[in-house]
């Protein structure tokens, strides 16, 4: 799950990518509104907006992201807790939101809830033939038996069954395991790939010559 911060505090913005990324989640961050226009639709599953952000406040952003037809799932941040400005934000087009200070685990779960929403998901655990992942106990299973996944791997194959079916290339994996700012190695994929084969079965997860890979129904 690649996550798009939008929140004009740094010190703040650096813990929360930091937590994020703690719990397996690829996060980038941005300052302010305009940047995030911009930036927005580039493969993220969910963007987190605060509201309180300089210039074009948070509530305008969600609105000229609609106006974008950007149908990525937004929470949104709130450092107060009125109900008014909780409607606003929903009205504007946001799917969600939370309240500053939050807890890292609460903020996790509802990112998992939105992107299993956003995939035509509703419970944690989530099968692909005879592959199964609960995104919220990190746990994976084939055929039922358990799998013992590196967090990589399991990143990567809760990636494939959120798209199961779909060819993804070599730069959205990376993009979505990886953010910008991290060390990126050219194989990379390549060799995550190879270990979750050897752990799933070489068949499953198939390579679809010159566009990328694609996990099977």
């Amino acid at each position: 799950m690649r996550i798009l911060l939008v929140e004009d505090e740094t010190e703040l913005a650096q813990r929360v990518a930091a937590n994020l990324t703690r719990h397996g989640l690829t996060c980038e961050w941005l300052a302010n509104a305009d940047d995030a226009l911009a930036f927005a639709a580039d493969g993220f599953t969910v963007l987190v907006i605060d509201i309180g952000l300089p210039g074009m406040s948070g509530i305008e952003l969600v609105r000229a992201l609609r106006a974008r037809s950007i149908a990525t799932p937004i929470l949104i941040l709130t450092a107060r807790s009125s109900w008014q400005e909780k409607v606003e934000g929903l009205n504007a087009g946001a799917d969600d939101f939370i309240v500053k200070p939050v807890r890292t685990e609460e903020l996790v779960a509802r990112l998992h809830a939105l992107a299993r929403r956003a995939a035509g998901h509703s419970a944690t655990r989530l099968s692909a033939g005879p592959l199964s992942i609960d995104t919220a106990s990190g746990e994976a299973w084939l055929d039922d038996q358990p799998l013992a996944l590196t967090a990589g791997e399991f990143r990567l194959l809760r990636l494939l069954i959120y798209n199961v079916g779909r060819t993804l290339s070599r730069e959205m994996i990376l993009d979505q395991l990886y953010s910008l700012n991290s060390e990126r190695h050219g194989n990379a994929v390549e060799v995550l790939v190879g270990r979750l084969r050897r752990k799933v079965g070489p068949d499953r997860i198939a390579t679809v010559r010159g566009l990328g890979y694609r996990l099977a129904a």
